[in-house]
């Protein structure tokens, strides 16, 4: 995000009765929050920084970014069995409407090529498709989910 945009929502936030405010682009998400440690997250490369406030007299503490998210304390284990990771970054969905039945759950039988799930990009919906024959052991994401390029999103068994 840029600087000026970023500095422009900190001074929103802190002429307002405002107290928390969340936003996210491409770039990243920020929050900014009154009252606590700065901090900016971008991507995947988090970046922190102090900037210094200037508040009125009388006014409600400066406001400053929290961190979206909090890293991992342990890392993540991997499952056994073949892995679908996602071809690119987007929304996943396990259904090709809201309401319409999963592609597949936990159990079903599929063959190389079927479908198993879009993700959305860029208002574009991309059919993922099963890179291998197998049984579905486990859905690794949720419905509406974010996910990243390369991330897991069905074991296949």
């Amino acid at each position: 995000m840029d600087l000026r945009k970023l500095k422009t929502l900190i001074d929103l936030v802190s002429e307002s009765n405002v107290s928390e405010l969340e936003i996210t682009e491409a770039e990243g998400k920020v929050r900014i929050v009154k009252g606590g440690p700065a901090t900016v997250q971008a991507g995947h490369m988090p970046m922190q920084m102090q900037m210094p406030m200037q508040a009125n007299v009388g006014a409600a503490p400066a406001p400053a970014l929290a961190p979206a998210a909090a890293p991992a304390a342990a890392a993540p284990e991997v499952p056994k069995g073949h892995v679908v990771k996602s071809p690119m970054v987007g929304t996943f969905y396990r259904a090709s409407a809201p309401g319409a039945k999963s592609f597949v759950e936990v159990g079903s039988q599929i063959k190389e090529g079927d479908t198993v799930c879009i993700i959305e990009a860029m208002k574009i919906l991309n059919e993922i498709e099963a890179d291998k024959a197998g049984t579905i052991t486990e859905i690794l994401c949720e419905n509406g989910q974010a996910v990243e390029y390369g991330q897991p999103l069905f074991v296949i068994e």
